[in-house]
């Protein structure tokens, strides 16, 4: 049973074990207890997101994330790919990148590039620099958005792929 911020979750440690490194790690590595805990608490997560994981984890699908295009439905992915890059959830956080990558535009796009960035997702990453640098109109558009703010107080490393990108188009 997982404690998710107060609300339980059963499943099956096998299960998890099967679709997970990190699960196989915690529940029959080495370092993990014989006699593990039935009841583990999770940290850093939502409740709806642990439960679209587990859909996903005995599914295979992540229908959640097709419910809707608003806002609700692209932070619900954004915490997705996290949770999916901390589990070592490789479908998942494919699946979580393409959806991304058809969200972007010039006031998601900086919140979308920190993301990728922080979850080791390359493709996405580029995808959203392409976008930014695309024409100097979006790069003015980008630049003003406080996505972006925040990406230049706490991700400035990411700001160097734009330079590299930008620097490498003609105008």
């Amino acid at each position: 049973t997982f404690v998710v911020s107060g609300e339980t979750f059963a499943a099956h440690k096998v299960v998890l074990a099967a679709r997970s490194p990190l699960f196989m790690a915690e529940f029959f590595g080495d370092a993990s207890d014989k006699k593990c805990a039935r009841r583990l608490e999770v940290h850093g997560m939502e409740p709806a997101e642990f439960k679209a994981m587990l859909h996903f984890i005995y599914t295979d699908t992540a229908p959640e994330l097709d419910r809707h295009d608003d806002e609700e439905a692209l932070a619900l992915t954004c915490r997705l790919l996290a949770a999916a890059d901390r589990y070592g959830l490789d479908r998942l956080k494919l699946i979580c990148s393409q959806k991304l990558s058809a969200s972007i535009c010039v006031g998601t796009v900086a919140r979308i590039l920190a993301l990728a960035d922080m979850n080791n997702c390359p493709r996405l990453k580029a995808t959203c620099v392409e976008f930014i640098v695309g024409t100097p109109a979006i790069l003015g558009a980008v630049l003003a958005t406080e996505g972006y703010k925040d990406v230049e107080a706490n991700c400035p490393w990411v700001l160097a792929d734009i330079l590299k990108s930008a620097s490498g188009r003609k105008n």
